[in-house]
């Protein structure tokens, strides 16, 4: 028995103000690494990483005459017609839809809200604002067709190679 009181003895007592210590300290060191972490995000760079606009068509004569070739991936459409090539934005104006190119029909439609257009992008019916854009076209350095999606024109400018 006079063992265990020994052992008693020798542990320190914890009075209720270092408790009371202990807890402030980490309370102030814990919202000090909060601040930190959130500094730390707030002076980091936040960048998006998008693809470019560009988009790289490849050689003309892939392309059969009177064609419409629908790019679901980049939302174009690239258009071969008897007076060049064109492209136009597959994205409806109406609410952001991506629409379709349906051959039998000779028409670019909306599957969300039944908006029509022609091979021109030119409004048919529906409840689309707006024709679909243009986009610019042009032949690069190899041949190749460029289309920048970023970059509206005013309809019927045609690229003829």
């Amino acid at each position: 028995m006079s063992e265990i009181l020994s052992a008693k003895e020798q542990v320190p007592e914890v009075t209720r103000r270092e408790t009371l210590v202990r807890l402030g300290v980490g309370s102030f060191a814990l919202a000090a690494c909060g601040a930190c972490l959130f500094g730390y995000k707030f002076l980091s760079p936040n960048v998006l990483y998008e693809p470019s606009t560009v988009i790289n068509l490849g050689q003309p004569g892939r392309f059969s005459p009177n064609s419409v070739t629908a790019d679901p991936e980049n939302g174009i459409y690239a258009v071969h017609s008897a007076e060049g090539f064109y492209a136009l934005s597959a994205v409806c104006t109406h609410l952001g839809c991506l629409t379709v190119w349906k051959p039998d029909a000779s028409l670019i439609a909306c599957p969300c809200h039944g908006s029509k257009f022609d091979r021109h992008g030119i409004k048919l019916e529906g409840p689309a604002p707006k024709p679909l854009p243009w986009l610019k076209v042009w032949l690069s350095d190899e041949g190749d067709l460029m289309v920048d999606r970023g970059a509206f024109i005013p309809p019927n400018q045609y690229i003829r190679t």
